[in-house]
């Protein structure tokens, strides 16, 4: 297949790096090669058609078996990117044409493309208080002060029955499941990232009233190993509780924080209402003449990706006062 000369045949080694790419279904393949093949034989004639459905994708780093892979899973009403793996029992081939301008395509095995569409996904956040550590020396913390504020993060639960609240020490990690949805499944396109600036305001409004202390939350969001499961496990004997989490968004959390902390040390720039790993913070819908690219920003590395990150940080209100107001 794809033997006209004019084709560019790209072995898994060599996926290109750092440029627009196309994930397709390895269905429509020798449907694909005949189109193009008539084509580059008879230019001229302009009978180029489309064929089948395209992912868009940008490759970041070759590993041993697998690729890292910039997903973009809404390209028109948000600017929407998550990471995943393409791992190398499920890559077909990859096939371009430069002269014609024909971006290459990555033809992946169609049960792996297509449970990329149906799995959920995850946003996550921790809200964390500041000043804990001297109340417990100052002895300032109560069980009333404890009580009403448990009471408090439960009836903010019980408004978002599709968030999980759970509550350790002096934080409280939230998560939320999403999906993609595709136009052959009944899964439908369910990420609403903008809830979590809100419930972080929130959060935030309650620790000051409950306990008189402030907080700071990290958010992020993308693949999660956990994606054909609830949002929580509780085991039978109810004496276990899994968050059903593992994947890049939820090592995240914790990087984000550590850094954080260090660059706030040795004085890089100051404390924060909310830090947001910026493929969380660019899929928010923003105003139009906001310029979030000019906001305050830092580099962080997490093991879960091979190249540096960078997390965006603000005040909650700022970023809620320049989303759209349909969000």
């Amino acid at each position: 297949m794809f033997d006209h000369e004019k084709f560019d045949h790209y072995p898994f080694e060599e996926i290109p790096l750092e440029q627009d790419l196309y994930l397709m279904d390895e269905k429509f393949l020798n449907e694909y090669e005949k189109m193009m093949s008539h084509f580059l034989s008879n230019p001229q004639n302009n009978d180029y058609e489309p064929v089948g459905y395209v992912s868009f994708v940008a490759a970041r780093k070759i590993l041993a078996n697998s690729v890292e892979l910039s997903w973009y899973a809404n390209v028109s009403v948000r600017f929407h990117e998550v990471s995943i793996i393409l791992t190398k029992e499920n890559f077909v081939r990859c096939i371009g044409c430069w002269q014609y301008g024909e971006k290459p395509i990555i033809f992946v095995n169609g049960d792996w493309l297509n449970s990329l569409y149906a799995r959920s996904f995850s946003v996550f956040a921790m809200v964390d208080a500041i000043g804990v550590k001297q109340y417990l020396e100052e002895d300032k913390l109560t069980t009333a002060m404890l009580c009403s504020l448990r009471d408090r993060i439960d009836a903010l639960a019980s408004e978002y029955p599709s968030v999980s609240f759970i509550s350790f020490a002096d934080s409280l990690l939230l998560k939320s499941n999403w999906s993609v949805g595709a136009h052959d499944n009944d899964v439908t396109y369910s990420y609403e990232p903008e809830l979590f600036v809100k419930l972080s305001a929130e959060i935030s409004t309650i620790y000051q009233e409950c306990l008189g202390l402030p907080t700071y939350s990290v958010i992020t969001q993308g693949q999660n190993s956990y994606y054909d499961d609830n949002l929580l496990h509780i085991s039978d004997s109810k004496n276990h509780i899994s968050l059903n989490s593992l994947g890049i968004p939820f090592a995240q959390l914790m990087d984000i924080e550590h850094t954080a902390r260090a660059k706030i040390r040795a004085k890089e720039h100051s404390p924060a209402e909310v830090y947001m790993d910026s493929q969380y913070y660019n899929s928010l819908n923003f105003k139009l003449d906001f310029e979030k690219r000019e906001q305050p920003k830092a580099s962080y590395s997490t093991k879960m990706v091979s190249k540096d990150c960078e997390y965006y940080f603000n005040s909650a209100a700022t970023i809620m006062d320049n989303l759209r107001t349909e969000c």
